[in-house]
């Protein structure tokens, strides 16, 4: 699980089937386990809105935090950041 900020927001008109209704999300992550830095896209059932700090998990745990286990869902917004320190 990393810690992000919400950036912006894709939209797209076909996809997955699985997929119809979900909100998709971009995310610049602050913590990053992995070093990368790089900006993804994340399913969001949560209610984030750009300039919101979130928590995204990633891979099966994705999938069971946003109730979508059969889904092609590799990274999930699962919960928005209201007050932390060092971030």
């Amino acid at each position: 699980m990393i810690i992000g900020k919400v950036v912006g927001n894709v939209f797209s008109t076909r996809k997955n089937e699985k997929l119809v209704g979900s909100k998709f999300l971009i995310i610049s992550p602050i913590s990053d386990m992995s070093g990368s830095g790089d900006r993804f896209v994340a399913v969001d059932n949560v209610g984030a809105g750009i300039g919101e700090t979130v928590l995204v998990a990633f891979g099966s745990a994705a999938r069971i935090g946003c109730d979508m286990d059969n889904a092609p869902v590799d990274a999930a917004v699962v919960g928005i950041i209201d007050e932390g320190s060092e971030f």
